[in-house]
């Protein structure tokens, strides 16, 4: 028992779990990261990284029979030949779905840190006390306030290039400097700004570096941060938090490593360790320590909880109010409008910036009042049409090969991100009868997104044509393409903080009311959504969390 000993473990590697352990490690404890999949190491693993889509059997696109093994992923545009290894094998790890859900993992160290989008925005105080105000759910146990010091820390940290745009609904953050919209970006923020009191398009915040920041190369304008970056320009556990946690001496790695359970002790009412399956062996370990953090992700978290059921918690650690598993959230997207903008000919873009724009939320703000509640933001960019436009219609010959050696046709298109309600029945639990490929129950997904939703699509398409008709654009099409739940890979909320254990999983410090020295500090743990991209926010929350486990582990409190 004493070599499986540590002061703290963490479950989990990615965004939220790479934070825990540099901060852990940080603090002087030894700390184990259990991760489910395979380790990629930094650089070296990122076998695709400097590839050419030529060099790929299939130019990097999607097959027939990649859609068939992967039935899930197929359903988007996640699924491509360039990074196809980083998701999960999805016979090996199936689930349910009672609603449609659309469910896209990656099992290995780093997790989706290494695929994310790397938006990277603050939650404001119309987040925090939302549900409060609309009387929906639980409020929020936290304000503002109380995270805005660990936004900071965060973001000195992992390097967030944005401006600062004195904002009341997107606080700024410390910044490193944005990167630069294009000649018809501005115009068509400088367009939206004249045209509305409450609307701004910014250049969105992002997790790429714009400066040497850490043994970081600065982004390099690639736009290939799907294929993992061997310059370490945008964050990921492997290109920042995973050397830093290294480079304390404190930090033990264990790859192939599925957390089958939390170990309750009911004498102590604590968390004693873990139970641990090895995905290569099958062999079983434990685990033990003074504090662990769960960071599985909204969905896997919830299904360490639920799985770690005995006779005094019998629906699962973190059950006693009944809403483990409950509120499930994601952000609705695939509605809004693109349009043709006329002139600009003798403009371009240069490189391929790993970024786009971003107009935050103005919906149900400043007095404004819709028919449904909460709101949406958009992002989106504006380029050049390719050689790869329409040529159905053009003539061969000369014409044909001066169109395709020529730049096209300026365009720009803007999608809505909207808010998701935390809706008690939209829910995740065990299969009784569905296993994986190692024995254990699957997931069922039972979610969809309601009424107040739909509403919201309306308005993320009309308002996007307005704005970009307003702004010059000709040719705006709206579109509406449909949305499962999960689609937004921004899954939250199946653990939710709050102020009562009767109505909530965690406290104020992302504690397991049922065995406070386990803090759920990934995705789980949002009361509500806002419709902010919520990385940022989800390791914020991890390093608070820390900074007090650590507080209560030299006062013996856990």
């Amino acid at each position: 028992m004493e070599k499986n000993t540590y002061d703290a473990i963490v479950i989990g590697s990615g965004i939220s779990g790479g934070m825990a352990a540099k901060e852990l490690t940080e603090k002087g404890l030894k700390t184990i990261m259990l991760e489910r999949g395979r380790n990629i190491e930094h650089i070296k693993g990122y076998v695709n990284a400097n590839k050419n889509p030529w060099e790929f059997p299939h130019r990097g696109g999607k097959t027939q029979q990649m859609i068939k093994d992967y039935p899930v992923l197929g359903r988007d545009y996640t699924l491509n030949e360039s990074n196809l290894e980083y998701w999960v094998n999805e016979k090996e790890s199936p689930y349910k779905e009672d609603k449609p859900f659309d469910w896209f993992r990656g099992y290995h160290v780093g997790g989706r840190s290494l695929m994310w989008g790397r938006q990277s925005y603050r939650l404001s105080d119309y987040d925090f006390t939302a549900n409060a105000k609309d009387g929906i759910a639980v409020d929020w146990p936290i304000r503002y306030e109380d995270l805005a010091p660990w936004y900071s820390r965060v973001e000195k940290f992992v390097g967030i290039s944005g401006s600062r745009e004195n904002l009341p609904q997107l606080p700024d953050g410390d910044f490193m400097p944005p990167m630069e919209m294009n000649v018809v970006e501005k115009d068509v923020a400088a367009r939206i700004k004249k045209n509305y009191e409450h609307r701004r398009m910014i250049i969105g915040r992002t997790a790429n570096i714009t400066q040497p920041h850490n043994n970081r190369v600065n982004c390099q304008y690639r736009n290939k941060c799907w294929l993992g970056c061997p310059f370490g320009a945008y964050y990921s556990t492997q290109s920042a938090a995973l050397p830093a946690a290294v480079a304390t001496g404190n930090l033990t790695l264990r790859p192939f490593s599925i957390v089958t359970k939390i170990i309750y002790d009911k004498d102590t009412k604590r968390a004693k360790g873990v139970e641990v399956l090895d995905a290569e062996t099958n062999q079983t370990y434990e685990y033990f320590a003074k504090v662990i953090f769960l960071n599985a992700s909204a969905l896997n978290s919830a299904w360490v909880l639920m799985n770690s059921a005995t006779d005094v918690w019998p629906d699962g650690l973190g059950s006693s109010s009944g809403e483990l598993g409950h509120n499930l959230m994601d952000h609705h997207f695939r509605a809004g409008a693109h349009g043709e903008m006329p002139g600009y000919e003798d403009k371009y873009v240069y490189g391929r910036r790993a970024n786009g724009i971003y107009v935050p939320r103005y919906r149900n703000l400043f007095g404004d009042k819709r028919d449904y509640i909460r709101g949406f933001g958009y992002q989106g960019s504006a380029g050049r049409e390719g050689w790869s436009r329409d040529i159905a219609e053009m003539s061969i010959g000369g014409d044909f090969k001066d169109a395709l050696t020529e730049p096209g046709q300026w365009t720009m298109g803007i999608t809505g991100f909207g808010e998701t309600l935390p809706y008690h029945d939209n829910r995740t639990y065990l299969s009784k009868t569905e296993k994986d490929k190692w024995g254990l129950p699957v997931l069922v997904m039972d979610a969809t997104i309601r009424d107040n939703e739909q509403k919201m699509r309306i308005d993320m398409m009309q308002d996007a044509q307005e704005m970009l008709e307003k702004a010059g654009l000709k040719n705006v099409k709206t579109y509406n393409n449909g949305y499962a739940l999960g689609g937004g890979i921004h899954e939250m909320g199946t653990a939710r903080m709050g102020r009562d254990p009767k109505t909530s999983v965690l406290n104020k410090y992302n504690q397991v009311w049922d065995a406070p020295n386990v803090y759920v500090t990934d995705g789980a743990a949002m009361t509500s959504a806002a419709c902010q991209n919520p990385s940022l926010t989800y390791m914020a929350l991890t390093a608070r969390a820390v900074d007090h486990a650590v507080s209560e582990l030299k006062k013996q409190n856990v």
